[in-house]
Order: C-alpha cells, then structure tokens, then sequence
C-alpha cells in the first residue's frame, strides 16, 4: 500500500513517463523522482557519468590556474627521475598512442548530457548546445522541472484552477459556436 492509498483527498503528484535526456538512449522510463533525468538503466549511468567527467575535465583544461598548476607537477616530475649514467639512444618516433592520439579541441562540448559534439559557433553570444535538438532537449526538461516545482505551491495551484477553467469556457465557446454556425443537411434522397 502507497502512501496515498490510506488517504481518500490525497493528491498523488506522481511523474508521467519520460524519454531519457542522454544524447542516444531515447529510453521511455517511469521516473522514480520528480527531477529524475535518466532512464536507471546501468550502462546509459555509466555513459552519462563519463560524459559528466569529460566536462569536468574540458572545463579544468580551459582554467588558466589549472595549466600552471599541472606544469609545475610536470617539471617537478621530470627533475626527480633520476639521469642514467649511459647515453640516451634516440628514441624512435612512432604513430601517437593513447591520449596523445586524439586531438583536443579547444572549443567546449555540448551542454546536453551524453553529447560530445562541439557547439556550435554563434557571433552574438556563447552558445551551449550543438544543435537544435539537444537545445529543445534540454529546454524540455528544465520548462518540466520548472512547471512541477511551481505547481506544487498555493498559487500554481490556484494559476492551474483558472487555467483549466479558462480552457472549459473556451471549449464551451467553440462548441456552441459550431453547433449554431451549422446548418441542418438535407436528408440523403
């Protein structure tokens, strides 16, 4: 038994089901929690933390304080390795491995969890997102949290009381003025 099943006014504000906000699941999922995101499926987590970590990591990169900082641990690094007596042979240049063989881009990643696509360039201001999709994404859930957040006080409900009664006089309206403005057909010969 729920918690609103003993309780015959309760209100249940239960969410409704929701497609899963990571770039590539589209997953449709019951959420558990009103600010729930993602569908709880262990390997769309895995890939969203990775892409949260990807972020982080982008983010700390562009930090000017931050280059310093991993330069100076790079020099105190190479002054510890101890020299070798023995004459160093040149070391033979290969195809670059690991990390070294991607090419970082300087430009920031998309805002919409799971995409890794750069933004897109935007002469007015910093944009966010790497398409329109991803943006109405995005916007979609944050308007939902929004929305379910406000209800939840005195006056959303009192805005969603006269909204709904607005809708019904309308849809009232619309009736009466389609049932007059028809005329009677003739009856089929």
């Amino acid at each position: 038994m729920g918690h609103c099943h003993d309780k015959p006014n309760c209100r249940c504000r239960r969410p409704r089901t929701r497609v899963c906000l990571r770039k590539g699941c589209g997953r449709k999922y019951e959420p558990r929690r009103w600010n729930q995101h993602y569908c709880q499926d262990p390997e769309c987590l895995r890939l969203v933390r990775r892409w949260q970590a990807a972020k982080r990591q982008a983010k700390r990169r562009q930090d000017e304080a931050a280059k310093s900082q991993h330069a100076e641990a790079e020099r105190v690094r190479r002054q510890s390795i101890p020299s070798s007596p023995q004459a160093m042979k040149p070391p033979e240049i290969g195809a670059a491995r690991g990390h070294a063989a991607k090419i970082f881009s300087p430009t920031s990643m998309c805002d919409r969890p799971g995409c890794h696509q750069p933004v897109l360039k935007s002469g007015r201001s910093q944009a966010r997102y790497c398409c329109p999709a991803c943006r109405q994404a995005v916007r979609r859930v944050v308007d939902r949290e929004r929305k379910w957040q406000f209800r939840g006080t005195f006056r959303g409900r009192r805005a969603r009381e006269q909204e709904y009664q607005a809708a019904r006089a309308r849809r009232g309206k619309q009736q009466y003025d389609s049932s007059s403005a028809r005329s009677p057909r003739p009856p089929p010969p």
